[in-house]
């Protein structure tokens, strides 16, 4: 027998039923659209957190801090201790295996003026050769520092936030543009020396940054050998006693931050970084927890979604089982006209794995359209809350990986196999007189 009459018959067979071949099909559907969504919800969270935790920095970097938190195993907060970092650590810690590129960092409150106008910035400086391991947004205008000229002045999206004027009444603002309006930068951390200079920085070699939604949009970072030229600067016009706490400030660092060559080397590194006795902080500690809690969540979700096809399977088997009781007497004519017993088999598998197939291209359709309809409009997140709620620009709540389709019909049409294979089995038993003596 040919396959296209296999399949011309399976079909004819199919439609005799139709209800009961639609609700066998809808089994199949119901469990395929489960696995989908369940394993998608799984893919969302997880990219959601990466996504969430980039923003704070990246998945490779380490921080080292001057005030640690001290936590138990469970990441508990027992207490804090302040580290001492300097020039000695960054060395050692540039050694340890993996670690990619090493820079110390030094935090500063700063000022600039634009006449009476003024705002306050928050400076990183570091070393500008890692700027690139680190991922630095690109930038809106201005260039980075390089080695000709290492003199450049880097804000974020979002700094600085505002000038305004501390000596009007409702504190009027004004809006300064960088690159045409005069602007200088201030230190202000101890009062001028009566007998010296303050010192100013005209702002000159002055870039911005795109926005990262980040802690890049907040921060102004400066290369850290410029910084501590500039900087010098300002502690030569303090009074003695001023300038050696100002100078102490700029040789002992407020981070070391590091990057390692690959995620699953930071917990390798911060173990080295903790023999040196020293703790450090990545955003690896708070992923991984939730990495571990969307696998729990997908293992559930998805356990409910095969047991959902086990039933399927059972539904597929009995519909089958009830088909070989309705077509007895066809089975044997079949075998009275010289149909080989393989050819029935194959029949009854076809019909088997065809509503496999069928109720598996309706899920993955259907699992599309709710993937579709949950990330458009947060339909989970809506259900918490209480109303319908849109969802936010940065949000994906359902993410279908490319092989999701092909093993979710792989499956919807295995079920549909193993629960024929057995009612197949038995319709090539039947004795063909036996058969023919069957009233129907």
């Amino acid at each position: 027998m040919r396959i296209s009459d296999l399949f011309r018959m399976g079909i004819r067979n199919l439609l005799r039923r139709k209800a009961r071949t639609i609700l066998t099909i809808l089994g199949v559907v119901i469990g395929t659209l489960c696995i989908i969504i369940t394993i998608a919800i799984g893919h969302g969270m997880d990219k959601n957190f990466e996504t969430q935790v980039m923003e704070y920095g990246g998945l490779t970097t380490i921080t080292v801090d001057t005030y640690a938190a001290i936590t138990d195993e469970d990441g508990n907060y027992i207490d804090s201790k302040e580290q001492k970092l300097n020039d000695a650590l960054v060395d050692q810690i540039r050694t340890i295996d993996h670690v990619r590129v090493v820079t110390p960092v030094i935090q500063k409150n700063a000022v600039l003026y634009c006449g009476k106008f003024m705002s306050w910035i928050y400076i990183t400086a570091m070393d500008y050769e890692v700027y690139d391991d680190f991922d630095f947004p690109k930038l809106q205008f201005g260039e980075y520092p390089n080695e000709k000229d290492n003199s450049a002045i880097i804000f974020g999206s979002d700094s600085p936030y505002e000038f305004y004027d501390p000596t009007s009444r409702g504190g009027a603002t004004k809006q300064v543009d960088l690159q045409r309006d005069k602007v200088i930068l201030k230190f202000e951390d101890y009062p001028v020396n009566e007998r010296k200079k303050a010192f100013t920085l005209p702002l000159k070699n002055i870039a911005k940054m795109e926005k990262s939604n980040g802690e890049f949009d907040w921060s102004t970072y400066m290369d850290i050998d410029y910084f501590k030229s500039i900087y010098v600067k300002y502690c030569n016009t303090l009074s003695l006693e001023d300038r050696k706490k100002a100078i102490k400030t700029i040789e002992e660092y407020q981070q070391i931050r590091l990057n390692v060559d690959n995620i699953d080397n930071v917990e390798y590194v911060q173990d080295r970084i903790q023999e040196l006795g020293f703790q450090s902080f990545s955003m690896m500690q708070y992923l991984q927890p939730i990495r571990d809690s969307s696998k729990s969540m997908q293992m559930v979700l998805g356990f409910l979604g095969f047991i959902v096809l086990a039933v399927s399977a059972l539904s597929i088997a009995n519909t089958m089982v009830m088909s070989i009781y309705e077509r007895t007497k066809e089975i044997g004519v079949m075998k009275v006209l010289g149909c080989v017993v393989t050819d029935i088999r194959k029949l009854f598998l076809l019909e088997a794995s065809l509503i496999g197939l069928i109720g598996g291209v309706l899920g993955i359709i259907l699992g599309y359209i709710a993937s579709w309809a949950l990330n458009k409009f947060a339909i989970i997140g809506s259900l918490v809350s209480g109303g319908f709620m849109p969802n936010s620009a940065n949000t994906t709540v359902t993410v279908i990986p490319f092989y999701l389709p092909i093993v979710s019909l792989l499956i919807s049409v295995g079920v549909g196999l193993l629960s024929g294979y057995f009612p197949a089995r038995r319709a090539t038993k039947i004795s063909a007189i036996e058969a023919m003596k069957t009233e129907g």
